[in-house]
């Protein structure tokens, strides 16, 4: 018998409210959990900036996923350039890990952002050392490592870069 591989449809949205429910039933195990913030953690976060852009990875149009696209004093912390933006908590559900949608969603990543943020021409992130798997997975997709570390209060961070034009 021939198994049935589940097609990705992998999406990237802005938040809406309509997606609360899915995102309160989200799930990390605790060594992910120790590196990324739950999405509506990171949403309702009292120092989070009001303009931050909040965007829920949608799979067959069900949330799975979720980033934040940060600027201010937090980007500050990891570049200067003034036309980067930072991605923050990034994640995918431990319930759909495993079927390609990170690398899909991030694949959609500089298109999307450079829908809604025309004048934004690198992404930034930081991922703590000791997330191997993260790593590998964003320089994969382009994401470059010019050996900067960001000190983060949950440890040493590569900050990785990709331009998007």
């Amino acid at each position: 018998m021939e198994l049935k591989k589940t097609e990705v449809q992998v999406e990237l949205a802005q938040y809406n409210p309509v997606y609360d429910d899915q995102l309160a039933a989200f799930h990390l195990n605790e060594e992910q959990h120790q590196f990324t913030s739950m999405p509506l953690e990171k949403l309702n976060h009292p120092k989070l900036s009001a303009n931050a852009k909040h965007i829920v990875i949608l799979d067959n149009r069900i949330p799975v996923g979720y980033f934040a696209l940060e600027e201010g004093e937090k980007l500050a912390k990891y570049s200067q350039n003034q036309r980067a933006i930072l991605l923050t908590s990034f994640s995918i559900n431990s319930k759909y890990q495993g079927k390609g949608i990170a690398k899909a969603a991030l694949k959609l990543l500089p298109g999307f952002i450079t829908g809604i943020l025309p004048d934004v021409n690198e992404v930034v992130l930081g991922v703590n050392k000791r997330n191997g798997p993260a790593i590998n997975l964003y320089k994969k997709l382009g994401f470059v490592d010019h050996n900067e570390i960001y000190i983060g209060p949950k440890g040493p961070q590569h900050i990785l870069h990709l331009k998007l034009c």
